[in-house]
């Protein structure tokens, strides 16, 4: 959920990009939540051209999803669509580590296939005919199209490029469980916690089935001038190659249904590789050069294998396969099997006999918060000084409530300084205040006496708001 600093880093970044008007339009969404067109335009106070104009822009940046609930009619009518507008927070702020997406594609494919993912984040999504018009304005000799092919088709192999949702997809109305009485409580809490979002069901239903997203139906376009490329190169093709007339045949049957095949950034595989290479230097800068390897070597063997990007655990492997991928690189051919168990060992997996066929996860959830909990005490630090770091650093490790005289005795803060430094992060919402009170047997003045006001690290830092972690590769 976007918190409210969130939502004012996102207009500005909107306002940056695109100008006052979109902004309004899309903080409107972010604050309120899905809208129809109708209701965009009374809140905005925008003309309607002014707003459809706003909404185009912001769809053709991924920053938006359009869809429609189906809803009963009036007597005698059927059901009725209803579309509405969805603001894609996440996306929105992911702009902002564009840089650091070029730079992934840089150094693990080539220049083509940087120039290729430029041109869709600069223009939020193109069809193939698009990219190599795009090449070639850029080029003075311009760029064949087989060229522009073979490199999307590299970008979509290592998932850094994906076929582009439906653009407004049927969502079907939640379904409501009832609840008695007696049913209630642990086991209502565990349904309302493990039911969807209306982003997660919009994504859902708007995305493509996993055997389209990630491949190219064709390996023949038709160019800027009308005319086919007649390449019939097999890297050219994301699975099995197919003969010419059925590529032909399909292309037709494409164009009679008007279909037009867009492609963009996939920011699901961006922020995996990003969220590998922070778990990756943190423990670099806590344990050996053994650890990385073995973390390394085990993450990129099974990244295709996680099934959401902010994956709590890896995805378990016998000690013979990690240590296969390990010795794969050169600098991991050094190590032994001991070794590796014993680099396992320090990454937190528990030690297996030998001689079994254990599988071993690294609980990258736990490296994360290390990391978080690290940067946000040096952010403390460089804003309130080091009375208010030892303090911070201290509430983070307990976890829970500490009362204000404990506080000062245990980090060595004058018991006068301590409250102001704690007014300070708290007022700045890095601290959670509550006031404790005894049993009510307790007379007016024990509990006078006893109560104390205690201090607990707000749990909405500890996630890191993408406004303070946006430079990092979280």
């Amino acid at each position: 959920m976007a918190t409210p600093y969130g939502i004012k880093l996102a207009v500005h970044l909107i306002t940056n990009h695109f100008g006052n008007l979109v902004a309004k339009v899309c903080e409107n969404l972010l604050r309120r939540g899905p809208l129809t067109l109708q209701q965009v335009i009374r809140y905005t106070e925008l003309t309607p051209q002014q707003v459809k104009n706003s909404l185009l822009i912001l769809i053709q940046h991924n920053c938006i999803q359009a869809f429609s609930f189906e809803s009963q009619g009036g007597f005698g009518d059927g059901p009725k669509a209803n579309t509405q507008y969805l603001a894609l927070f996440g996306n929105i702020l992911h702009r902002m580590r564009f840089p650091k997406f070029l730079e992934i594609v840089s150094r693990e494919l080539d220049q083509e296939c940087k120039e290729l993912l430029e041109g869709l984040l600069q223009n939020g999504r193109l069809t193939l005919v698009q990219m190599v018009e795009r090449a070639k304005s850029k080029r003075k000799d311009g760029c064949r199209e087989d060229v522009v092919q073979e490199g999307l088709t590299k970008l979509l192999a290592a998932h850094f490029v994906e076929r582009c949702p439906a653009p407004e997809p049927l969502v079907p109305e939640p379904v409501k469980v009832e609840t008695t009485s007696k049913k209630r409580g642990a086991k209502s809490a565990k349904i309302n916690e493990e039911s969807e979002t209306i982003e997660q069901r919009v994504l859902a239903a708007a995305g493509p089935m996993e055997a389209q997203r990630f491949s190219m139906i064709t390996n023949t376009e038709f160019d800027v001038n009308g005319e086919t490329s007649t390449d019939d190169s097999p890297s050219l093709i994301v699975g099995e190659k197919r003969k010419r007339d059925s590529l032909e045949l399909d292309r037709e049957s494409t164009a009679e249904e008007g279909e037009v095949v867009l492609w963009r950034a996939n920011f699901e595989e961006f922020l995996r590789r990003l969220r590998h290479m922070a778990c990756i230097e943190n423990v670099r800068a806590s344990l050996d050069d053994g650890a990385v390897k073995v973390l390394k070597a085990k993450l990129d063997a099974t990244r295709g294998l996680e099934k959401k990007v902010k994956t709590e655990k890896s995805v378990p492997l016998s000690l013979d396969n990690i240590f296969e991928e390990v010795i794969k690189s050169e600098e991991g051919r050094v190590m032994t099997l001991d070794d590796v168990r014993a680099s396992l060992v320090q990454l937190g997996c528990p030690a297996s006999a030998r001689g079994t066929a254990d599988s071993y996860s690294i609980d990258l959830k736990k490296i994360i918060e290390s990391a978080q909990n690290d940067e946000v005490e040096s952010i403390v630090l460089k804003r309130y000084g080091r009375d208010a770091y030892r303090i911070f650093r201290l509430l983070s490790k307990n976890g829970r409530l500490v009362e204000t005289d404990k506080i000062s005795d245990t980090t060595f803060v004058e018991k006068k300084d301590a409250p102001k430094i704690l007014y300070k992060m708290w007022k700045d919402e890095y601290l959670h205040m509550e006031v404790i009170n005894p049993l009510e047997a307790m007379t007016k003045e024990e509990r006078q006496k006893q109560k104390n006001i205690r201090i607990l690290l707000d749990s909405s830092l500890l996630k890191l708001d993408d406004a303070i972690m946006l430079f990092h590769n979280f």
